[in-house]
């Protein structure tokens, strides 16, 4: 038989300490953001126009195709933490369980879709 007290028993397990690691993972990722997202709709203004074979070109070449990877694998990583916020909030059981396995399916594929398609691009770029 534990001879705990309820104090005992919670201690460590308060607000302070139980989100911490995540709001320090959402506020870095929002600051890589900040500096990404300029970087990204420079790159994506100036591939605006181009023919086919031109924007295969330009996003095989490695500062676009980089800045682009980059965005969406750190955006795509801020939605899913920013989704599992939302969703332990408002969903409890297997409801939550589901939606957060959707989530992070969805966030992944968009992530290897997106760089597989890059890739694509850039090993392209270096067969012609």
């Amino acid at each position: 038989m534990r001879y705990i007290t309820p104090r005992k028993a919670a201690a460590g397990l308060g607000s302070a300490h139980s989100g911490t690691g995540h709001h320090w993972a959402m506020t870095v990722s929002a600051c890589a953001l900040i500096l990404l997202t300029p970087a990204f709709l420079l790159v994506v203004g100036s591939a605006i126009g181009l023919p086919r074979e031109a924007l295969i070109g330009y996003f095989g070449r490695p500062y676009p195709g980089i800045v682009t990877a980059l965005f969406v694998i750190v955006g795509m990583i801020h939605f899913i933490k920013g989704t599992r916020i939302m969703i332990d909030d408002y969903f409890q059981g297997t409801a939550r369980k589901g939606a957060i396995i959707i989530s992070v399916i969805f966030s992944w594929a968009v992530i290897a879709a997106a760089v597989f398609a890059l890739a694509k691009m850039a090993f392209i770029t270096i067969a012609i």
